[in-house]
């Protein structure tokens, strides 16, 4: 059995002796003590022993019982798939197939596409026979689904040391704020969220797991920010972890005058990034926000800022069971918790070897990393100058006023964006001066020289976001090529 994972399950057991009447989940209508948590994880790795070997797939909502067949599985170590909410159905079909599934637990609304994939109901599972098994990586505990740039998802093969070091990382560096109520506010589907409420459990904490729809939450990055808003006051949440839009929905709301910062002491920010602008409205209301990097190829996180060793603007300094290092060319590298490789390709050939992020980025004297976006996202003006248009668009979107922004200018002598604001009943005038004022922060060659009003979000479903709310970039091209069109008209 792998170390860590052997040293977690020791772990549960001794919270649930030692801790076994404090709450350990709580659902929209339950919550199980840590004593209850221990059976019911328990009772469901029996099942999963008696059930031949093969993947699990787990298309459900947010809720304990999401978590404790996730746990059983990890337990059990049999692999396990959790397949995100958000994806729309041929990308579910695309995972099942991948990845070899044998048995599933699914939310009434798949049943009949895992019917159509030859799954049959038999007790407690869906369940279906393959001619020819899937093989996996050996080791492999977790197959997470990247966002990705196209509308295909890979399937990345991770084992439970590697996942399990990086939550023993996170908790460790929560723990001088001593966080015991922790809300997972995005879907279990993205491996940052799994790897939080692993966390939370390290700690002893309680973990508020509550149905998405009844968080406002319609997607990885879809938010109804007045449900959100009440969800996160009225659940007394000490900690959670958050993507940048939501961020700014959070951050807006207390400037506003809508919620108080109340019992929060750790709010973890990653997966796109996030504006220095954001973290200094952050700071200036005392919301103790602290910005990460990581990709699910390296198990998550990589760098965090925590209590004692924060630098605004960085992503932190390397968490210490990796090494990075960044390539003559400014590439950010990785070794360490990397991938055991993807579904269908040749696995890594070692846990060492370095793994090329894609991510641009440098260090400082005092070892905090710093991102300048995506290497292959950089476009060439006309001028001949270099932009990575991330920079751009979270200056943009984390004005206050702008939702999304995808900013484009590859051989152009202009940028041009494409907007959607926080508001839809935003005039184009308001949208304007958030543009200029963004403008006002960057050089003449970065700016927005022009921009249209998208007609609609940009979303998981229609294939332009990927799975953490970053912009599909070829896919956003070829849907609105007639309105960028019209734009240089």
């Amino acid at each position: 059995m792998p170390h860590e994972l052997e040293r977690f399950k020791q772990l549960l057991l001794a919270l649930g002796r030692d801790r076994g009447d404090a709450l350990a989940v709580e659902g929209a209508n339950e919550r199980f003590t840590y004593k209850q948590l221990l059976a019911e994880v328990w009772l469901r790795a029996k099942a999963l022993s008696a059930q031949p070997p093969g993947v699990l797939a787990l298309a459900l909502d947010n809720g304990p019982e999401l978590l404790f067949w996730d746990l059983a599985a990890l337990v059990s170590e049999r692999a396990c798939v959790i397949v995100p909410t958000f994806f729309s159905t041929a990308q579910v079909r695309h995972c099942i197939e991948q990845c070899g599934a044998r048995l599933v637990l699914c939310q009434p609304s798949w049943q009949g596409v895992f019917s159509q994939l030859g799954f049959v109901p038999q007790e407690a599972f869906w369940t279906r026979d393959l001619a020819a098994p899937v093989v996996l990586p050996e080791g492999t505990a977790k197959v997470t689904y990247t966002s990705g740039s196209t509308g295909t998802p890979k399937g990345v093969c991770l084992g439970a040391d590697a996942m399990l070091r990086v939550a023993h990382e996170l908790e460790l560096a929560s723990r001088p704020t001593e966080p015991q109520r922790y809300l997972a506010v995005l879907p279990l589907g993205v491996l940052l969220e799994n790897l939080g409420v692993y966390a939370a459990l390290m700690a002893g904490a309680s973990v508020l797991l509550y149905p998405q729809a009844q968080l406002g939450m319609g997607g990885a990055s879809q938010a109804d920010f007045k449900r959100l808003l009440g969800a996160i006051a009225l659940s007394g949440a000490q900690s959670l972890i958050l993507v940048p839009q939501l961020l700014m929905g959070l951050v807006t709301a207390i400037e506003r005058g809508l919620m108080r910062v109340g019992p929060l002491r750790f709010v973890a920010v990653g997966g796109a990034r996030v504006s220095p602008g954001l973290l200094a409205r952050a700071e200036a209301i005392g919301l103790p926000v602290f910005e990460g990097y990581g990709l699910s190829e390296c198990a998550s996180v990589v760098a965090l800022n925590r209590p004692g060793a924060m630098r605004r603007g960085s992503v932190g300094r390397p968490l210490p069971h990796v090494q990075v290092r960044i390539a003559d060319d400014g590439e950010v590298l990785v070794s360490g918790s990397v991938l055991l490789g993807y579904l269908g390709e040749l696995p890594t050939s070692s846990a060492s070897a370095w793994w090329a992020t894609g991510d641009l980025g440098y260090f400082d004297d005092d070892g905090y990393l710093y991102l300048n976006g995506r290497k292959k996202h950089q476009f060439i003006t006309s001028f001949g100058r270099n932009v990575n248009p991330e920079w751009v668009e979270a200056e943009l979107t984390q004005s206050g006023v702008i939702a999304q922004a995808f900013v484009h200018g590859e051989g152009l002598a202009r940028n041009l964006a494409l907007l959607w604001p926080l508001d839809p009943a935003a005039t184009d005038e308001a949208i304007e001066q958030a543009v200029q004022r963004s403008n006002a922060t960057l050089p003449d060659y970065a700016r927005v020289h022009a921009w249209r009003r998208l007609p609609g979000p940009l979303t998981p479903g229609e294939g332009t976001l990927t799975a953490n709310g970053r912009p599909r970039r070829e896919a956003i091209l070829q849907r609105y090529h007639t309105l960028l069109s019209e734009i240089l008209l």
